[in-house]
């Protein structure tokens, strides 16, 4: 069995670490009052996660088998990963009468699947049997040695609207430090100023790598995920080449996969119930499963709020056959 204890640095490359000048970068003020933003190769993002999205620019060895997740924040993450992990391991924890021993019961789905420029930035280990990695950089902005080689991309994008509400609350919530009010966030998020933003911009610009690279690129939506789960599941494993056999499907293991990680299920683990702090970012595990719906930005958004992002939604998108 997988051992998740066991784990190896990142590999790295050979080359002189890039100084970074941030007085030398365009700045903005962020959600957290007294922070900013920088924007960097054309996305915004905090000074500290700069650091190590350079580290992973810079050093990055991708291995054939590796298979990255990619998302805006907030666009559902933690599920993607659950999933991905689910799907990987299943011969392993899921294929026999019960999925008690599968490491989705007992850890974190950040611990397994890690984001790879806070690997850079805090320090850390990847489990070399697992090739899932995640990260929130845009694909422009992904290291040269990956896209240069044979791994595979799932980005998960989600409504910008609840993508918006989600990572208010979650900033506000459990912020080190004070939150500009809603009104003021949203005019960022339109603007395009919020971290790994322009939303728009990181959307397009996987979508667009999955229509020229489709071998490569899978582009799924949340919104389609939570319709059809097991439909999108074994899209997933094929996509990941490992593809649900007969037998499989017989036993019911696409469903047992989905009732692993599902949103009742996960959020009320004791593991992610409890107040135990990640090493990086001091945020409680619960911080990371709100509600999980659908369209929950109805009670945050007045309808003209709401037009004008749906409006910026369509120029961006217009002609490219992308639409929430």
């Amino acid at each position: 069995m997988t051992d998740l204890s066991d784990g190896a640095p990142i590999s790295t490359g050979e080359g002189d670490d890039e100084e970074i000048n941030f007085s030398n970068l365009p700045q903005e003020p962020a959600w957290k009052v007294s922070v900013n933003l920088y924007k960097y190769q054309q996305f915004w993002c905090y000074d500290f996660a700069l650091k190590g999205i350079i580290q992973f620019q810079q050093k990055f060895i991708p291995q054939p088998t590796d298979i990255f997740l990619a998302t805006a924040p907030k666009s559902g993450t933690t599920w993607l990963k659950a999933l991905a992990f689910a799907i990987h391991t299943r011969t392993q924890y899921i294929n026999g009468d019960s999925d008690q021993d599968s490491p989705l019961l007992s850890k974190f789905p950040h611990e397994i699947v890690p984001v790879i420029e806070y690997i850079y930035l805090f320090g850390g280990k990847r489990n070399p049997q697992i090739p899932l990695l995640s990260t929130h950089v845009p694909f422009d902005s992904l290291p040269k040695s990956i896209l240069n080689s044979d791994c595979k991309i799932i980005y998960l994008c989600r409504d910008p609207k609840d993508v918006l509400v989600s990572k208010y609350i979650f900033t506000s919530k459990h912020s080190d430090a004070e939150v500009i009010p809603f009104e003021e966030a949203y005019e960022k998020f339109c603007n395009g100023v919020t971290n790994c933003g322009p939303f728009w911009d990181q959307v397009m610009g996987y979508w667009k790598a999955s229509l020229e690279f489709p071998e490569r690129v899978l582009f799924l939506k949340y919104e389609e995920l939570k319709k059809d789960t097991c439909f999108y599941v074994k899209k997933m494993a094929d996509f990941m080449g490992c593809g649900f056999s007969e037998e499989e499907e017989k036993h019911g293991v696409v469903d047992k996969i989905v009732e692993l990680c599902s949103f009742e299920k996960l959020s009320n683990l004791d593991v992610n119930k409890s107040s135990t702090e990640r090493s990086d970012f001091r945020i409680a595990n619960e911080a990371y499963f709100r509600k999980g719906k659908v369209g929950d930005w109805k009670n945050y958004l007045t309808t003209e709020m709401a037009e004008r992002i749906d409006g910026i939604t369509r120029r961006k998108f217009n002609g490219s056959g992308l639409y929430f």
